[in-house]
């Protein structure tokens, strides 16, 4: 499940005006929103008490009234609740219109399910403090016109607990010849582990594929112990790594992130945040910049597969992004050290001991301001 630091540095970056987390029952949905906004915020709350009704609540008026009671004549085990529209007309459609009152910029509803959807008058009433203010929602992830058109919206940034990162892929370029370093970089200790494998930390549990591109035997050999797929190859260029690792996952990704296996402080939360920008805006390219110097790494959306497999000698993904500047989006990085990368062993040394500096210069979970 992506972190709330990660959510909001890519809801930040994404321009979108509401948010909305969406899933399956039980997939984590209010716990996560009530992470997001830890300090009360106008807003709607409704709940279930299984086997009687479903309630709402006014979070300024405190006033609570039933909008669903169970019907056991109706089919399934779930949403089985016979809608009530007096609650939203008499208690819900009130507190929407006070919301749009209210000074804060921000109002939470959780949850919107099919019941919301039964009573025009109360989705009138919230598309209309759509315009007002800026939604957080927890969405029940059901097929139904209202439902889908909300989380369809241009404006609305979703994360869906259920598959957050879809069909996106990471290859892992391992395949410098390290030669300003004077060997095989990636095996070197940094902090207790191999260089290689705090990427291989930062990169876990987030793509449906990942693989590893080396030319080193020790860097297999450690992949391999740790079932992560990699791809051995001896050919001379960076557009060989780029081809052989995108051409391992063809047809089974509609992004892909190239990493940099040398860049031991990028953190899991940046390249989650990465990757969830993508499934909002899958016609844009993102990197990482810190201070509005970009870095890597670089994510590609399908769009410019074709472009990656036909570089040629040392071009890189570089030569890509230069042909769309218009279609490159960047996440914003408060951490310099999570760009910094590993060329020589002087740069290893720096980077080490930088790295109690780079630890408390982390941006904690409570440190996250709403904006």
């Amino acid at each position: 499940m992506p972190t709330r630091h990660c959510i909001w540095n890519s809801f930040r970056s994404s321009n979108k005006r509401h948010l909305i987390l969406t899933g399956r029952q039980n997939s984590g949905k209010t716990t996560l929103l009530s992470s997001l906004f830890p300090s009360p915020i106008p807003g709607i709350t409704t709940w279930a008490v299984p086997g009687s009704a479903v309630f709402l609540r006014d979070h300024q008026s405190g006033k609570t009234a039933p909008i669903g009671l169970f019907d056991p004549a109706l089919p399934g085990k779930t949403c089985r609740m016979k809608p009530l529209a007096d609650g939203f007309l008499r208690v819900g459609i009130p507190a929407l219109n006070r919301c749009a009152q209210e000074k804060s910029d921000w109002i939470l509803i959780d949850e919107i399910g099919y019941l919301e959807s039964s009573c025009p008058d109360y989705i009138d009433a919230l598309l209309q403090l759509m315009e007002q203010k800026r939604i957080a929602a927890a969405v029940r992830k059901q097929d139904l016109p209202f439902l889908s058109a909300l989380r369809r919206r241009d404006d609305v940034f979703l994360v869906d607990l259920d598959d957050p990162f879809p069909r996106s892929g990471c290859v892992i370029m391992a395949s410098g010849f390290g030669r300003r370093f004077g060997g095989n970089k990636l095996m070197a200790p940094f902090q207790g582990k191999p260089l290689i494998q705090w990427v291989l930390e930062s990169t876990a549990s987030i793509f449906s594929r990942r693989i590893v591109v080396t030319r080193h035997e020790s860097v297999r050999q450690l992949c391999r112990e740790q079932g992560i797929a990699v791809r051995h190859h001896d050919l001379p260029s960076r557009s060989d790594t780029i081809r052989l690792g995108l051409e391992a996952m063809s047809g089974e990704i509609d992004s892909c992130m190239f990493c940099p296996a040398d860049q031991p402080l990028l953190s899991q939360d940046t390249i989650a945040a990465l990757a969830l920008s993508a499934a909002n805006d899958a016609a844009s390219i993102w990197r990482t910049s810190h201070l509005g110097a970009c870095g890597s790494p670089v994510l590609f959306p399908e769009w410019t597969f074709s472009q990656l497999l036909s570089l040629s000698g040392e071009m890189g993904g570089n030569a890509v992004v230069r042909q769309h500047p218009d279609r490159v989006r960047l996440l914003s990085l408060e951490n310099k050290w999570e760009l910094a990368d590993i060329d020589t062993p002087d740069d290893l040394q720096r980077l080490s001991d930088e790295f109690g500096s780079f630890l408390s210069g982390k941006i904690g979970l409570s440190d996250v301001e709403i904006s």
